[in-house]
């Protein structure tokens, strides 16, 4: 029998994770505190399943600084809590000069009610030039509880 292997015809929308950053290497990250089985970039790299995890209660800071400005038109995020009930509120900002002013792309609650509510999926689509810094402000319960912040993903293109 004769035969030949054929490369399969990609369908739209398949390849969602095509033409996100590198961001291990276009950007340097900060962030404020990191368990040490949930590093941040854990939550950075493509392929990774863990995700981040702070290794202290209370608002939490994570910060790319990109080695060039760049130009942006997606960011995603994935915040995932599977053990306790919470609402927490993230902001994410940019900034065009290394930090010194940040402008607000968006700010935004999410209940957290496991087990039915456990995932927070956002994408955002933005047309930003100049970028220096995306930061990420999250505080995991506005309720000021010991929860700890979390984010299961961070991409940007």
């Amino acid at each position: 029998m004769r035969k030949r292997l054929i490369t399969p015809i990609p369908q739209a929308g398949t390849h969602r994770d095509e033409g996100w950053m590198e961001l291990d290497r276009e950007a340097v990250v900060e962030v404020t505190s990191e368990d040490k089985d949930h590093p941040v970039e854990a939550a950075l790299v493509a392929g990774e399943i863990r995700g981040w995890r702070a290794a202290d209660s209370g608002t939490q800071t994570l910060r790319l600084i990109f080695d060039k400005p760049q130009r942006l038109t997606r960011i995603a995020l994935v915040f995932e809590e599977t053990e306790k009930e919470r609402t927490q509120e993230f902001v994410l900002r940019w900034s065009p000069d290394s930090g010194r002013s940040f402008r607000e792309i968006v700010r935004q609650q999410w209940n957290f009610s496991p087990p039915s509510s456990i995932r927070e999926v956002e994408e955002y689509q933005v047309e930003i030039s100049d970028v220096t810094v995306i930061e990420l402000i999250i505080v995991p319960d506005i309720s000021r509880g010991s929860a700890r912040a979390s984010l299961k993903s961070l991409r940007v293109s």
